[in-house]
């Protein structure tokens, strides 16, 4: 994910930029690119609903991640954030992936929203977040194209299941990240919730979420400069809800991005 403002270009999904199977370490998890065509219906699931505030979408229901601009909210976000606890980041040893669960189930135990609804969470996501959404022809849930407003770029992208890739699903606050500041002593439950939970998910760019890696917000930001507000604090409410405590130097960070 690479600094400069966002303009909206147009990614055209015949690129292919990764080859399937591969998993990035740390804050994605890549579904393999399903031989389907998009013979389904299309179907309009967002409307006018694109980039919702994150104050506005604690919990990560709605669609997208949209700029925080007032100064109120602004303040907000600073409120939020200043609640956030802070330690050193521990170890990485033991840390796998499956710790975590398998990815994307639809059986996260702890009653977070989309779970136990017939759809894997990946598929829940681009629904949540894709325009001109088509499923898979005889399906309901599995997404074969979709337009992509991607808030980490700003760039439109036009997406197909046959180039999976191009899209991957971002864990704002990265697994790995999130079990050296205390998910190591958790329970799995607890583990497969935050693995799967829409608050901590955005169906994002993939080569861009994949410069990511595992950092937090003192070593990464979003290239598009009018989200980073937004995405500190769904950094926040990630970290809240989950009792995760986050750097020094990530809080920092965090406060600065909304003007502190």
């Amino acid at each position: 994910m690479r600094h400069g403002a966002g303009g909206r270009s147009v990614v055209v999904a015949s690129v292919a930029l990764v080859a399937s199977g591969i998993l990035i370490a740390g804050c994605k998890d890549i579904a393999p690119p399903e031989g389907s065509g998009s013979s389904g219906s299309a179907v309009s699931t967002t409307g006018d609903g694109r980039g919702v505030n994150p104050l506005d979408n604690p919990d990560g229901t709605k669609p997208g991640l949209g700029a925080i601009t007032s100064t109120a909210d602004r303040a907000k976000a600073r409120s939020l954030i200043e609640k956030v606890a802070t330690k050193g980041r521990g170890p990485k040893t033991g840390y796998e992936r499956a710790k975590f669960g398998y990815a994307w189930m639809d059986s996260a135990p702890g009653g977070i929203p989309f779970a136990h609804n017939g759809c894997d969470s990946r598929n829940d996501l681009l629904k949540r977040d894709g325009e001109k959404v088509r499923f898979r022809a005889g399906s309901d849930c599995v997404v074969a194209s979709m337009t992509l407003d991607d808030p980490y770029t700003g760039k439109t992208i036009e997406w197909t299941k046959s180039h999976a890739t191009t899209v991957q699903i971002d864990h704002v606050m990265p697994l790995s990240y999130d079990w050296q500041m205390g998910a190591a002593r958790w329970t799995k439950d607890k583990r497969e919730d935050i693995a799967n939970d829409p608050l901590n998910l955005i169906p994002v760019d993939g080569p861009t979420n994949g410069a990511k890696s595992d950092s937090g917000p003192a070593t990464w930001l979003p290239p598009n400069k009018q989200i980073r507000c937004s995405y500190v604090v769904r950094f926040a409410q990630v970290s809240l809800k989950y009792d995760l405590p986050v750097t020094a130097a990530d809080k920092r960070m965090m406060l600065t991005q909304c003007g502190g």
